[in-house]
């Protein structure tokens, strides 16, 4: 009989330089998901990849003087690098620059375009570059910038390819509110509300501004854009239209799409409606975790970024600490759908806590007395005692609790239950007080009772646990006596398995305790380090390779420059809008009577911040509502390169109301 199967996937990763912290959340929980359901017996797939075509990476290669595929080449061979590092154990790599991914994804594009769901017109209308995305007036920000990085778009018109997306918005909304596809399912109503109620506009999906893509192979000076591209990753993968592989039939539909929110829209609307239009069944679940965000030494939280010098370096960290303790720290910390604040401190106190306190302290306790008392050991003879079944229980219950944890794709919970049992092991050597045992010679079948529980309850948590910190539970196993046969699946719902006159080996210390003071001050000298040399060195290019300016608007006359009246004015109050975390509502004194204005800066200045500031308005925009309050005008800002927004503030002696030429 054929065992059942699990495909699980990754998105394929945009080749953007240097990997942090932050790119191994989503690979680390699904080779932890891949790894657990092997374990229970599945044909597991684990699918990852890079999608390597676009806009911007023609011009990265451009401006380092090597071939786009020598760029992705380069960048493809860090990732890997890491999953390596990392202990990844997918199944399938994709590069979208492979060659059957190509054919597969020209014979979609074609199938699409003679079902009719394709067909050709002309884009008018603002493009986000730093995202490659198109966006109508009405989905953009309140700023009127890019409703995902919220940096300013540009007019953009250019012949292409059209996707009908409309065709699907009924089943779309029905599979987003009416099933489990989407986790968490509070995401749902956000993305039918934001897309799917004010119509769902046709997709462009074909390009001509660029070349760096997959021709289209009926109309060659069109590229085939992202959204098709890579999207088709999780179906080419598996031999669909190409002959590389043969496992489409036997994996699809995949079972887990696990994604981050930034990219949450086109896995939970363009994907399902690609699939609907081909007549391809729909993956089982989409789970969507939050962002990993850098929490600095003022408990600031912010995303990390290369520029401020606080990214957090895997392999640094793994030199550290082990990369089994990142992989725990970084599950353990983010609930699904929610975003997980990073910090030395954080971590540090993670590592003491569960893994140093908790179950190395009691691995090394248990196999410490069993040595002790025993010579290593046990003794057939046993006596059972109070506080023995409460502990069995809760091994015995493990298991399941687990399993629904992983089912759902809630990480951080199933490792919450597994160290419940952790807790009661160590609780359970408080209540029986091993080391008064000891001390008395009749006690002795009791204290082997004990310690063999112990053991028994180690071998179950170490079993459940080694998904997630694969290279540690080995370790632990070689510790306890137990052999790799007794740590299965299967026998995790068992007490018992190990043999009575089982025999530990005293090891290394496995989670050695951290000087946390000492700890936290070398690694931020580490950090300012790097901040120190990111300002003191960064050279324009490199400047320009972390931060891509947005590209530049149509060429004007000084005719439409006059239009836009600019003037300086004085921030008289300023409070947060009620309805709304982006905005402020600013009393301006502006040199003709005073006037409001609206902006989407809360995130990176509060009022106090710019009461008594003098600063720069359009003054004759049309008044607009933002979140129902009137705005009459807007605020000049400038992007940072972490994606914020800084304000321009003109010289604080000029007079309210004077026009910038």
């Amino acid at each position: 009989m054929d065992k059942k199967t699990f495909y699980i996937t990754t998105p394929i990763y945009y080749p953007s330089g240097d990997p942090h912290i932050g790119h191994c959340y989503t690979t680390v929980a699904c080779d932890s998901i891949a790894r657990y359901k092997r374990m229970q017996g599945y044909d597991v797939m684990f699918l990852t990849g890079t999608d390597e075509h676009g806009q911007k990476i023609e011009e990265k290669a451009k401006e380092q003087g090597v071939t786009p595929q020598q760029y992705v080449d380069g960048i493809v061979a860090i990732f890997k690098k890491l999953w390596s590092y990392m202990n990844i154990s997918y199944d399938r790599y994709i590069r979208t620059t492979d060659d059957y991914h190509i054919e597969s994804v020209q014979k979609i594009f074609k199938a699409l375009y003679d079902k009719g769901y394709i067909y050709k017109g002309k884009y008018t209308g603002k493009y986000c570059t730093p995202c490659e995305s198109f966006w109508t007036e009405s989905q953009l920000d309140e700023n009127g910038c890019c409703p995902e990085c919220h940096r300013p778009v540009v007019e953009a018109e250019e012949e292409a390819y059209f996707f009908k997306m409309s065709p699907f918005a009924d089943r779309i909304e029905k599979l987003l509110l009416e099933t489990d596809y989407l986790r968490p399912k509070y995401r749902a109503q956000e993305l039918v509300n934001n897309f799917i109620k004010p119509g769902l506009e046709d997709l462009c999906v074909s390009r001509t501004s660029f070349s760096w893509g997959i021709p289209v192979t009926f109309d060659e000076k069109h590229v085939v854009y992202v959204w098709i591209d890579a999207l088709s990753n999780y179906i080419t993968a598996l031999g669909y239209e190409n002959g590389a592989y043969g496992d489409f039939e036997k994996y699809w539909p995949a079972d887990v799409h696990m994604v981050a929110k930034d990219i949450m829209r086109f896995h939970a609307i363009i994907w399902p409606a690609m699939l609907m239009a081909l007549d391809i069944p729909l993956p089982k679940h989409l789970a969507v975790h939050g962002w990993i965000t850098f929490l600095n030494k003022k408990g600031e939280e912010q995303k990390m970024s290369k520029s401020l010098g606080n990214v957090v370096d895997p392999f640094m960290l793994g030199e550290r600490y082990g990369v089994d303790t990142i992989r725990y720290h970084i599950l353990r910390e983010m609930a699904l759908g929610a975003d997980s604040a990073f910090s030395n401190e954080i971590m540090i106190n993670r590592i003491n806590s569960d893994l140093a306190n908790g179950f190395g302290n009691l691995v090394s306790r248990t196999v410490a007395m069993a040595d002790k008392y025993f010579g290593g050991t046990l003794p057939a003879e046993r006596e059972e005692g109070e506080f023995d079944q409460s502990l069995i229980d809760t091994v015995l219950s493990v298991r399941d609790r687990v399993n629904a944890c992983i089912d759902e794709t809630r990480l951080k919970n199933a490792l919450e239950e597994i160290f419940t049992v952790v807790d009661r092991a160590n609780k359970y050597i408080d209540e029986t007080e091993p080391w008064k045992l000891g001390k008395d010679e009749s006690k002795k079948a009791r204290l082997a009772s004990v310690l063999y529980n112990l053991l028994e309850a180690i071998r179950v948590i170490s079993t459940l646990l080694s998904p997630f910190m694969p290279s540690t539970m080995p370790k632990v196993w070689e510790q306890i006596g137990a052999t790799e046969s007794d740590a299965t699946y299967e026998n995790a719902g068992k007490f018992g398995v190990l043999p009575e006159n089982v025999t530990v080996h005293k090891g290394e210390i496995l989670f050695p305790r951290i000087d946390i003071d000492k700890e936290i001050e070398e690694l931020n000298a580490i950090i300012e380090k790097n901040m120190a040399k990111a300002k003191a060195h960064l050279s324009e290019s490199e400047k320009g390779e972390e931060f891509a300016p947005a590209e530049l608007a149509p060429e004007i006359g000084i005719e439409d420059f006059a239009k836009a009246d600019l003037r300086v004015a004085l921030v008289k109050e300023c409070e947060k809008v009620k309805k709304s975390k982006k905005l402020l509502c600013l009393q301006l004194d502006d040199g003709f009577g005073g006037r409001q204005v609206v902006s989407g800066i809360a995130e990176w200045y509060k009022p106090e911040d710019l009461i008594g500031k003098k600063i720069i308005i359009v003054a004759n925009l049309k008044p607009a509502k933002l979140c129902g309050v009137e705005s009459q005008g807007m605020i000049l800002a400038a992007d940072t390169p972490d994606g914020g927004a800084s304000v321009v503030f003109p010289d604080q002696d000029l007079p309210c109301g004077s026009k910038i030429r």
